[in-house]
């Protein structure tokens, strides 16, 4: 078997949000020749084309399946993973998630999305308290972090103490294949028939922090509103798209202000090339794919100038406080009354975008692990020793001051997750 072992048991058939990362980003691990820990239903989907090492884990464990396969993700990650990792003989575990065993003989390097569940924090929330007690523990265990901007990497330090050296933010992608510029026989993009029915488009959930509130705000206040649409698409929520829509009624702008709900991905291509401009105006991102698949067909970007958004985008977006809905206004009314600068930004947002590629991201991912892993072959098994010994490890975990409070730790995790199933 081989030394290294990649846990994909986030993964499924549809993969969305963080499995879509997975999705995207194990084959490019394959040049390491791992061991995947993944579901028959998975294997099936992702695996068919490719020979694979694969060692078949329950199908149950991924976000398919809720908050109740997230508590048994973490149950299993934490009971029946090490055995796998004994049993096999391995020396490296990655996971792409900040999910492992604790305090046991396993060495691990884990991805980090985001800290929103900290930077937002919202009561009882499983996310804030998987963040605020689960997280912690993982990240102080780590032989290293991968993390998907600086942005998520000041985070890190700055929640957690983690020393800058022990993260490496690798840069992520998006779907070239799905997400690509079309032109016309004129040699126009195809988005410019918004003329014939002018919207702005939002594409996500409908999070507090995502702002949706304040570009609601915005759009009621462009001048000739009535002569356009605001699209927002995504998984509606009723703790806050019922708010939204209140929120448009009273501003008198229901009747162009489009709830689209979930949209398949394959329709999505074109309903961004066919948008005025992409608007997103989150408060915090770990990333930002939305942004980078709106740049590669080709749509003028209005973003926000926090988080990890200004690295994605560059300066190929207009970039506006998001905390300022007469910014985003502005960043509006200027997109959709001058085609000069449309073509501008859409010229820039097609030169960013192909910077940007999921080889890119596995060939680095790849460096890291095989770095990683070289410096635990020159040191020996740890199986000969605890993981409550070594400086290093040691060290880290005294620096957080996270070990004393780690059993209450993991009971209100558990009180948290089973409260919601």
């Amino acid at each position: 078997m081989s030394q290294l072992l990649v846990n994909l048991s986030i993964l499924f058939s549809q993969p969305t949000g963080i499995a879509n990362y997975a999705a995207n980003l194990f084959p490019y691990l394959k040049a390491l020749d791992p061991t995947l820990l993944i579901s028959s239903t998975a294997s099936s989907r992702f695996c068919s084309a490719t020979p694979y090492t694969c060692y078949e884990i329950p199908g149950n464990l991924s976000p398919e399946q809720g908050t109740k396969g997230h508590l048994r993700r973490l149950l299993w990650t934490q009971f029946q993973l090490p055995r796998i990792y004994k049993k096999l003989g391995t020396h490296l575990l990655f996971s792409p998630v900040p999910e492992a065993p604790l305090f046991t003989n396993c060495r691990y390097v884990v991805m980090v999305h985001d800290l929103i569940g900290l930077r937002f924090p919202q009561g009882f929330s499983p996310l804030t308290t998987y963040q605020r007690y689960y997280i912690p523990q993982v990240l102080a265990q780590a032989e290293h972090i991968i993390c998907n901007s600086r942005a998520t990497a000041r985070d890190l330090t700055d929640f957690f103490g983690i020393p800058a050296a022990k993260i490496t933010p690798v840069l992520l992608a998006y779907d070239a294949n799905h997400y690509d510029y079309v032109d016309t026989v004129d040699g126009e993009q195809d988005g410019e028939n918004w003329k014939n029915c002018p919207y702005f488009l939002y594409i996500g959930r409908p999070d507090p922090h995502k702002n949706l509130h304040r570009l609601i705000e915005a759009f009621a206040a462009l001048p000739n509103c009535q002569d356009y649409q605001l699209w927002i698409a995504g998984a509606t929520d009723k703790r806050y798209t019922p708010l939204l829509e209140a929120q448009a009624e009273e501003l008198n702008i229901s009747s162009q202000v489009k709830f689209l709900g979930y949209v398949p991905q394959h329709q999505l291509p074109t309903m961004i090339r066919n948008a005025i401009a992409f608007v997103f105006p989150s408060l915090w991102e770990g990333f930002g794919i939305p942004v980078l698949e709106a740049m590669a067909c080709g749509t003028p970007v209005i973003t926000a100038n926090l988080s990890s958004l200004p690295e994605v985008a560059g300066d190929a977006a207009i970039l506006i406080n998001p905390y300022k809905p007469e910014e985003i206004t502005a960043a509006m009314a200027a997109v959709a009354t001058d085609s000069q600068m449309r073509s501008h930004l859409r010229m820039a947002g097609l030169a960013r975008a192909s910077e940007f590629s999921w080889q890119k991201t596995g060939q680095a991912t790849v460096e890291i692990l095989s770095h990683i892993a070289k410096g635990i072959g020159n040191s020996g098994s740890r199986n000969s020793g605890s993981r409550n010994s070594g400086s290093r490890n040691s060290g880290s975990r005294n620096n957080l001051g996270l070990w004393p409070s780690y059993g209450n730790n993991l009971f209100k995790l558990h009180g948290c997750f089973t409260k919601n199933l």
